[in-house]
């Protein structure tokens, strides 16, 4: 009970099942209230309260709800009593009001982020005006059933195993850090193995970045990273994946144009060097720790006289300037988004540096192998060990390959006894627990 009572990986690992308990636990604290004091109107709490949480599993998000929801329940309510206080009003002067207060609300749908809170406001007013008998004890009821239901959601999805959306961001962005690092290296390999799970992989990572999209509201209500840093992040990310898909297409279609590019004077050597960045980054992303990356840039002027590929018969091929750029701009960008989340004070996490042996975020079936770095003193570099069948496994990691396939994918059962901590230079490392 312990282990998983504020663990952030227990709860990003359980997020669905743990939101329908929170779901049900807040559904029956309503019920009981509503019961032990006989509240009039109490189907608008249970309904609240199923709305605000509905299917947001994540602090931030239910906090950014709710707020609104209160916001537009009790504007809408305030502008609704204003009018059923009016002493003999003249014919048509409520029902004429009403429409304008409605009118502005919905036109503030369409100017800012708040349309829920205008929703909220006309669904509101006209259950206080209800169908013209204007009473204001009906009236009031409604209002306060409404702020019960949204009061008992934000408290229950605070307390009981809460699922912070900035872990979920983080837990997303190491993911496609680490699946673009396997897209990388894939690339520079001699054949076109596994096309289908690369165009698959980068389908996972670009519908990951839209996940992430959909959680700037709910990060930036938790506190933890402003809207314009997370903005920021993924604009790096978008650009290093949009990056690796112009890489992936420029992949050579003559041994020709291989052994061209592997005769390169160091530039396998420096694309694997990149790939084991973008790992490293990934896996301080995903353990809350302090961002400390070493990107070595890359050095077009030492391929500066390097001329245009030509196959034997003279047929030119293609030029390699545009693919040399392609990796010296991934590389700008990786070190970009390292400095960038370096800055973020708040990004580095003793929740999950406490909680980081056996999180089970990473399976040592599915590794990224990587050659040995020649270089001395590249802090991207990863420890490589050896299984009884004599394959090698890089310890750069990889998170499952979709957002769902933590809890879906049995068959991706991580290795619970295996822990993977920093060594001094910041990279992972592995070891066996005795």
């Amino acid at each position: 009970m312990k282990w998983f009572s504020h663990n952030p990986y227990f709860t990003y690992l359980h997020r669905q099942r743990l939101h329908i308990l929170r779901v049900t636990v807040a559904l029956t604290l309503c019920f009981s209230i509503i019961e032990l004091f006989s509240l009039p109107h109490s189907s608008w709490a249970l309904v609240s309260t199923v709305m605000v949480m509905g299917n947001l599993p994540h602090v931030g998000g239910v906090i950014d709800k709710g707020w609104q929801r209160l916001v537009g329940t009790l504007l809408g309510g305030l502008w609704g009593l204003i009018l059923i206080l009016v002493a003999e009003p003249l014919p048509g002067v409520v029902p004429f009001w009403s429409i304008v207060g409605i009118a502005l609300a919905l036109n503030a749908t369409f100017s800012n982020r708040y349309g829920y809170s205008s929703l909220l406001f006309c669904v509101t007013l006209l259950m206080v005006i209800g169908d013209g008998n204007h009473d204001l004890g009906i009236g009031l009821w409604r209002v306060f059933n409404v702020v019960l239901g949204t009061l008992i959601s934000i408290v229950v999805s605070m307390v009981l195993l809460p699922q912070k959306a900035t872990d979920v961001f983080r837990f997303l962005l190491a993911d496609n850090l680490d699946k673009l690092a396997r897209l990388y290296h894939g690339h520079t390999k001699a054949e076109r193995e596994g096309v289908n799970e690369g165009l698959a992989l980068v389908r996972a990572t670009s519908a990951q970045l839209v996940k992430q999209r959909g959680l700037v509201d709910a990060v930036a209500q938790e506190g933890r990273i402003n809207r314009a840093d997370i903005e920021e992040i993924l604009s790096f990310e978008r650009r290093m994946i949009s990056t690796i898909e112009l890489l992936q297409e420029t992949h050579w279609n003559t041994r020709e144009g291989h052994e061209f590019i592997e005769g390169l004077d160091g530039l396998r050597d420096a694309q694997h060097r990149l790939a084991r960045a973008l790992g490293t980054l990934a896996f301080q992303v995903r353990t809350g720790q302090s961002i400390e990356l070493t990107v070595t840039p890359f050095d077009l002027q030492r391929y500066a006289d390097v001329r245009n590929v030509e196959s034997r018969n003279g047929r030119a091929l293609f030029s390699p300037a545009g693919y040399l750029w392609l990796n010296r701009e991934l590389a700008r960008l990786t070190e970009a988004l390292g400095e960038r989340l370096a800055l973020l004070e708040r990004l580095p996490s003793q929740r999950l540096q406490r909680r980081l042996p056996g999180h089970g975020l990473i399976s040592d079936a599915r590794r990224l192998f990587l050659p040995e770095d020649p270089t001395p003193g590249d802090t991207a570099a990863p420890t490589r060990r050896e299984n009884s069948a004599g394959e090698h496994h890089s310890s750069v990691s990889e998170a499952p390959a979709s957002d769902d396939s933590i809890s879906d994918n049995s068959s991706d059962e991580p290795d619970r006894h295996d822990r993977h901590q920093p060594d001094s230079a910041g990279n992972e490392t592995a070891r066996k627990d005795t």
